[in-house]
């Protein structure tokens, strides 16, 4: 939703009316797509839209650049969406294990046998549902830096400044969430291709050679372009001759790609109206004592 927000400054610095109401079109739109992604449910995605703007009134025209914007809007729904979260039944546990998201050898199998063609591992759009679902199963923690990393399109920089985390915490919450998401969607994908409908056989024991997992823990980093020379050209090595690493990073790239291309909910037109009145009242009243 970068975008979105870049636009709306530069309508608020026209200064024009109509403008005006477009700017807060687009900000009413990003703050109520990343409150749907992170809490899910539409009645609190739209209270924190109304939250947010509402208190955006006295310093909306303070902003000089979508940076600062972006980052004080996400910082201020994501506070309003945690609390909400709190109450949910999804995510009972609130770290996730490198080991716990490694494939299991039955998944290792299908993989080698299956090799590193991208189009097996592509999510289908009937499938995007299971990419929801899987989001929603995210410990809050993870969830926020998915959302605003990969569907909301920020910064790992920016991403650390709203959420009050260091960067290298946010490499590896991001790193952990996206195989989350991708080993939930490939246990979707493996029951119904794999085993009978109402018999589905657990998990197999996890996979773990040392050298494996330690690919597995550079895998982001690697896509994302943040390993050094030397580091990339040892995991490139290593995934060379190794048919299994190949294709689950082939699987792993499909679900980030979906995760970035994933759709947008958008709020209801008349409640948004009558917000955006609201809104824009308030925001003309405030005006003289900003300016002055």
């Amino acid at each position: 939703m970068r975008g979105e927000i870049e636009e709306a400054i530069r309508l608020l610095k026209s200064g024009d009316p109509e403008s005006t109401e477009k700017a807060v079109a687009l900000l009413q739109d990003s703050v109520f797509s990343f409150s749907m992604r992170v809490c899910n449910q539409r009645e609190d995605a739209e209270d924190t839209m109304q939250e947010v703007l509402l208190k955006s009134v006295p310093v909306l025209s303070s902003f000089e650049n979508a940076k600062a914007l972006a980052v004080w809007l996400y910082k201020v729904a994501k506070s309003r969406c945690l609390m909400t979260r709190r109450k949910s039944k999804f995510a009972p546990k609130e770290e996730l294990s490198l080991d716990d998201l490694m494939p299991d050898r039955i998944e290792l199998a299908a993989l080698a046998k299956s090799g590193a063609n991208p189009e097996a591992f592509a999510i289908r759009s009937q499938q995007a549902g299971w990419l929801r679902d899987a989001v929603q199963k995210l410990p809050p923690d993870y969830r926020i830096i998915l959302v605003l990393r990969d569907m909301e399109g920020l910064s790992d920089d920016e991403v650390a400044e709203i959420t009050g985390l260091r960067a290298g915490t946010v490499r590896v919450r991001l790193h952990r969430a996206r195989l989350f998401v991708r080993k939930e969607i490939s246990k979707r994908i493996r029951a119904g291709k794999f085993a009978p409908a109402g018999n589905r056989a657990p998990d197999a024991e996890p996979f773990r050679p040392a050298n494996c997992k330690a690919m597995f823990a550079e895998l982001s980093n690697y896509l994302d372009e943040q390993l050094d020379d030397s580091m990339c050209a040892e995991l490139e090595k290593h995934i060379d001759g190794c048919e299994p690493c190949k294709a689950f990073l082939s699987s792993l790239e499909n679900t980030i790609l979906a995760l970035r291309q994933s759709g947008a909910d958008s709020p209801d037109p008349q409640k948004t109206r009558k917000l955006r009145e609201h809104v824009l009242a308030s925001y003309k009243n405030a005006m003289p004592k900003i300016s002055g």
